[in-house]
């Protein structure tokens, strides 16, 4: 179960993290420009952050594992089509379409998660899913830099194919998270409309929100670092892998750090202490893509830090998001997951817009993004975290 899960709920990275080091090159091979390459990684959050409203209703009414099977064929079809592709807007389409299908097993993961378990104990399992599945963007632009380097960058897509095939079955190894007697019998329809009533939960908006800023963050980093690595400071695109697995490493301490803080502090409290780093070190990422301070590693060591507080921020953020609705874990699941990586999109899509050759526009991006997830939890759900914290200082006197 663990072990699927994760499968699962690496898909965004999966999908994304193999064919960073081949952007240069397909830039090339498809005579597009950086800024155009890039939004084929804004066309992939459209359609998995869109598909997600739909999945999570479908899943509550009709079960976990039947859903993301159908995602996963999508997955496979969008795949196979990119791996095709003669130009970049037939590419960022098929994106689209694979995005469609991923989105189902990220956002149901999640709620499979819910399914089984809740509170501080939601929380550790979903620290412990993010750090396994971590592997999967550890690896991929390690293992994607020698396939292009060897095979292409169309192989990159032919791999996906397989991932796809191999993660359907493995599906059907685990048992279903929802029993029919309690599932949701609502209609698909009457359940999309429900998202309205979700969004006036402000507690709610405020664990989306500090969650969603920081994939914002995550995202500009992901279609920036490529060009910024590799075009401006010249990192072979064998070795940029490297540099993006720090990150990736960074981001699995914080989740095993997070995993054995939160039974004694809370994730109120983990979740506060990460959004107060994300935004010092995303400040400090802005500073050194505009000075050029440091050069390299005075540009690496602030992303370093702000990625690793992925592993404080979202596993607790999503749990704060999905206590109070154990019945509609589905939905609320698809919906922060919309959120994460609608704002996400609209992070990779600003680098791609005002790319223009220099690190500058990721980093104003992020540090936006810091900042932004900082005041979501601040604002949003203060009397909480008030809560939590004097909770917290009343068990350790």
């Amino acid at each position: 179960m663990l072990a699927v899960l994760s499968l699962l709920m690496g898909f965004a990275s999966i999908s994304t993290d193999l064919y960073l080091p081949a952007m240069p090159t397909m830039a090339r091979s498809l005579g597009a420009d950086a800024g155009m390459i890039e939004l084929t990684i804004s066309g992939y959050l459209v359609g998995f952050s869109l598909g997600q409203l739909l999945w999570g209703p479908i899943s509550d009414r009709y079960g976990r594992r039947p859903s993301v099977a159908v995602g996963l064929v999508l997955f496979v079809i969008g795949a196979a089509g990119c791996a095709l592709s003669e130009n970049v807007l037939i590419l960022i389409a098929w994106r689209i379409v694979q995005a469609l299908g991923a989105c189902a097993s990220v956002a149901l993961s999640r709620a499979m998660v819910r399914d089984l378990y809740e509170g501080n104990r939601a929380a550790q399992m979903l620290s412990t899913l993010i750090t396994v599945m971590a592997i999967a963007p550890l690896v991929g632009p390690l293992v994607g830099g020698q396939i292009v380097a060897f095979a292409g960058w169309r192989a990159l897509f032919w791999t996906l194919v397989g991932i796809g095939l191999v993660t359907l079955a493995a599906l059907f190894t685990i048992p279903e998270t929802l029993p029919a007697e309690r599932r949701n019998r609502e209609s698909i329809g009457h359940a999309l409309m429900r998202y309205g009533e979700l969004l006036r939960y402000r507690r709610l908006l405020g664990y989306a929100g500090t969650g969603s800023f920081l994939y914002a963050g995550v995202f500009a980093y992901v279609a920036g670092t490529p060009f910024a690595y590799i075009t401006i400071y010249h990192v072979p695109v064998q070795l940029y892998g490297l540099l993006f697995g720090l990150g990736i490493i960074g981001i699995m301490v914080a989740n095993l750090v997070n995993l054995r803080l939160v039974p004694r502090f809370g994730y109120d409290r983990m979740l506060l202490f990460g959004t107060v780093i994300t935004a010092i070190s995303a400040i400090v990422t802005a500073v050194a893509t505009h000075t050029g301070w440091g050069g390299l590693w005075g540009l690496v060591a602030p992303l370093f830090v702000f990625v690793s507080m992925t592993g404080f921020v979202v596993a607790n953020s999503i749990t704060g998001a999905m206590a109070d609705f154990p019945e509609r874990a589905g939905a609320v699941s698809a919906l922060v997951g919309a959120l994460q990586y609608g704002l996400g999109m609209v992070g990779s899509g600003l680098v791609g817009a005002f790319a223009d050759g220099t690190p500058w526009p990721m980093g104003w991006v992020i540090a936006i993004t810091g900042v932004g997830s900082l005041l979501c939890m601040g604002l949003l759900a203060p009397e909480r975290i008030r809560k939590t914290a004097d909770a917290g200082y009343e068990k350790i006197a």
